[in-house]
């Protein structure tokens, strides 16, 4: 990749309103101040765009110079001119839009209210005007009404006769006029004529109430008497108005105690607390239960779990076997009587996990076991109010919280989903009577984000087919047939389908490139640029682009793909060099690609490096996304032992082919990052010089439950996966210098992760470790104060024990 990349393409490119407009010529100095100031300098990524109702102009946000608002920009696709939206012209935008099945009318949420446009007068309707916010719009089968939610209940508004009205009220308490009598109210009743005839007369009111309300859909329906012994958590309903499918769990479930924050530097003065989240294992999360409300006939029915394949087979049988036997050998016969497996293993729906086809005779529902090893795909049989497996998902592992989508073809009788079945993301289409056909094709790929085009002839995915580095648009037929590549960019970070079919909104970036936005053709990939929001200051610079290599595993993973960043003449370097390797965070997450990099700053701070003498490294160590199912849950029960392994084979292969110097390589990472820099210096004492640890994971059991049981499931079941993965747990190896960076309001990784650590430390009496904490930051750190600060210290670090030469063994 050029080193120049940026300048040539900013002639390409169309410029909005706001932009800055680049140049080119001598690149500027670099220094610590100016790459960890407030990024508004650098330019703007483009953010949400989506398309018009009438599908001639594209919406999208830019966050503001000095602030956090975002501007609202419509971009036309035809001349490339982007205009900035004044208050008044907001008012008058579209939102992302539904479309009824003919075409004819179109929804969207604005401000939290509805709207409504009728497609071929281009007229506009306000439907609500309240001071709730109302959601999720979708029209009903016969497009003769919106229906949309406000909070969990949801309404239906009548096109023709402009009325709202709610289609279910929904009562979380015990009806009273079902109350049966006791055994005194049942002896007044035997004794009594005239109670007798006030409780007839009552019955024929509720009666004939309920006859009116079947024949007369103008009247308000009856509640639902649910009981109180559940609440809600979501909805869904069907486009044809007779189903209502609800998703509950039991009331007054105990999510575990909280931990807190504590704000030292606050308006009032004085020290606040802030309760943040409980830690993994204190509470699983609350099983949920599926209710369906026949609202035609008023009756509610359960949708039990118990036939789906698997349910009642504990996956963790050997593991709680084993863990209950030696808590009875301690005494502890509570607590292992605590830990026995449920007759029926408990389910949560997963976020977006019910779809509707558009005809509301069919709904598919996602739902997923809370011990993470299993996903079901379901449909229901309405005529015997159960569940019906359409697709099972099991892994020994845990089940991806990527790659969930579902959906229906056009048919309404044919499920489209992606799974992990084969190893890698694959899109899948099932009828609900037949077997299920892979679309996509096999090889070493990930398949994403699909959609399904309005005619319903084509799915547009984005995919890394062509390399597990870069990502761009593919189409392939709904019936199957092979992916077609749209793109070209090899850095496309999403994307969204036109009205009509025929155009795509694409977001696009590189390493240096924040994402832009282009209209692309949906039949032929042609591409009109639209945006450009780098700034000049920032294209001035001279940037190092980082070369894409394949570092060989000495432990049979295959390759670990990494990011070098060096001297633009290596001939010219020394013989013998320091290096840095960066550590990214999140565990599932990947860095290296030709996208845009969600570390900025610290590929700046990497370009400085280079400057300052040091080569660096920054790799997708196993765990990383991108690189199917077996690289993501190589970690299982041992996190940060594969990914040592895979730094210390970068180490190696920096020795070996760019002249490193093994005694002279440091590490630096935030969150995850930190996480595995200390086990770095932790399990590997004397590998590495010196590291420098953010925001990290000291000990897993403080973490949180929804990431960390997935991994190492609950610590009362799996203590030795906590105490295998912990840093804290290797505490007395420190031997190398370590700097330990925290957010002190930080209500992600908590502050005590870090404190805790250092108490460690200072009892075992160990040398050359610092701490260094911010009182007014969080996970992700926001003020280029804070920024600065962090990265002088870890500057001055690696200037201090990673490189200057030392003989072996050498303090």
């Amino acid at each position: 990749m050029p080193r120049l990349l940026l300048a040539a393409l900013a002639a390409l490119l169309a410029l909005p309103a706001a932009a800055a407009t680049p140049t080119t010529g001598a690149s500027t100095s670099l220094d610590l101040e100016t790459i960890m100031a407030d990024a508004d300098w650098m330019g703007q990524p483009v953010e949400s765009p989506y398309w018009s109702v009438d599908g001639r102009g594209i919406y999208y946000e830019l966050k503001r110079d000095g602030s956090s608002v975002r501007d609202l920009y419509r971009a036309d696709p035809s001349s490339g001119r982007s205009v900035k939206l004044d208050p008044a012209a907001m008012a008058g935008a579209d939102g992302p839009a539904v479309f009824d099945r003919a075409h004819r009318h179109a929804a969207f949420v604005l401000h939290g209210d509805i709207f409504l446009v009728d497609l071929a007068t281009g007229q506009r309707r306000q439907v609500t005007l309240t001071t709730q916010r109302e959601s999720s719009p979708q029209f009903s089968a016969d497009g003769r009404a919106l229906q949309y939610r406000a909070g969990n209940d949801w309404f239906t508004y009548d096109l023709a006769k402009g009325i709202s009205a709610p289609v279910a009220e929904l009562k979380f308490a015990d009806d009273p006029q079902a109350k049966q009598p006791d055994d005194l109210g049942q002896l007044q009743l035997d004794l009594f004529k005239t109670l007798r005839a006030i409780k007839a007369d009552k019955t024929a009111v509720r009666e004939r109430t309920q006859a009116l309300e079947a024949a007369d859909a103008g009247r308000a329906p009856q509640p639902f008497w649910l009981g109180d012994k559940i609440k809600l958590v979501n909805s869904a309903l069907s486009p044809n108005g007779r189903w209502l499918l609800l998703v509950t769990e039991p009331k007054g479930y105990k999510d575990g105690k909280a931990s807190v924050v504590n704000h030292y530097v606050t308006d009032s003065g004085y020290t606040e607390a802030e309760d943040a989240r409980s830690y993994v294992g204190r509470a699983d999360p609350a099983p949920q239960s599926l209710l369906l409300l026949d609202l035609t006939q008023h009756q509610s029915y359960p949708l039990k779990t118990d036939a789906l394949p698997g349910i009642t087979t504990d996956p963790l049988a050997d593991l709680r076997k084993q863990t209950m036997a030696a808590l009875e050998q301690a005494g502890k016969a509570d607590q292992a009587k605590a830990l026995k497996a449920p007759n029926v293993r408990p389910v949560t729906v997963n976020y977006g996990g019910i779809v509707w086809s558009a005809d509301g005779q069919n709904v598919a529902v996602q739902l997923r076991a809370i011990d993470n090893k299993d996903r079901w795909i379901v449909s229901v049989d309405f005529a015997r109010h159960a569940l019906v497996n359409q697709q099972r998902l099991t892994d020994p592992a845990w089940i991806n919280w990527s790659f969930n989508d579902i959906g229906w073809l056009k048919d309404g009788r044919t499920l489209w989903y992606l799974s992990e079945h084969g190893g890698y993301s694959r899109l899948y289409a099932k009828p609900l009577d037949g077997k299920a056909r892979d679309l996509t094709g096999a090889g070493k790929f990930e398949v994403s984000a699909p959609q399904l085009s309005a005619d319903g002839q084509w799915f547009y995915v984005l995919t890394n087919k062509v390399a597990p580095y870069s990502y761009d648009v593919y189409r392939v037929p709904a019936a199957g047939g092979g992916l077609s590549r749209l793109t070209q960019y090899q850095g496309v970070d999403g994307f969204e389908l036109s009205p009509d079919g025929r155009q795509l909104a694409v977001l696009h970036g590189s390493p240096y490139l924040f994402d832009q936005l282009a209209v692309v053709d949906a039949a032929d990939g042609s591409a009109k640029e639209l945006t450009h929001t780098m700034k000049s200051a920032y294209l001035a610079h001279d940037w190092i682009a980082p070369k894409i290599v394949e570092v060989p595993s000495s432990h049979g993973a295959g390759v670990i793909y990494s990011k070098y960043y060096g001297p633009a003449n290596e001939a010219d370097a020394p013989a013998s060099r320091p290096a840095v390797i960066f550590i990214h965070g999140a565990g599932y997450l990947q860095d290296v690609t030709l996208q845009a990099t969600p570390y900025f700053r610290e590929q700046m701070f990497n370009n400085l490096l280079v400057r300052q003498g040091y080569v660096v490294l920054d790799m997708d160590y196993r765990g990383s996304a991108g690189y199917g199912r077996d690289w993501r849950t190589a970690i299982y029960r041992h996190m940060g032992h594969p990914e040592l392994e895979d730094l210390l084979d970068g180490k190696a292969w920096l020795v070996k082919h760019h002249g490193v110097d093994p005694a002279r390589v440091g590490l630096y990472g935030g969150s995850y990052g930190g996480f595995m820099t200390e086990m770095a210096l932790l399990r590997a004492p004397g590998e590495f010089a010196a590291g420098a640890a953010q925001r990290p994971v000291s000990d897993w059991t403080s973490y949180n439950h929804e990431y960390t049981s997935n991994i190492l499931n609950d610590p009362q079941l799996d203590p030795q996966a906590y105490k295998t993965s912990s840093p804290i747990e290797y505490a007395a190896n420190l031997r190398d210098p370590l700097l330990m960076q925290h957010g002190l309001i930080d209500n992600n990784v908590m502050a005590s992760d870090t404190i805790r650590l250092y108490q460690r430390f200072i009892e075992l009496h160990k040398k050359n470790f610092w701490i260094s904490l911010y009182p007014m930051e969080r996970h992700g750190f926001v003020h280029a104060d804070s920024w600065y600060d962090e990265y002088r210290r870890i500057d001055e670090l690696f200037d201090t024990y990673v490189k200057p030469v030392r003989e072996r063994g050498a303090p």
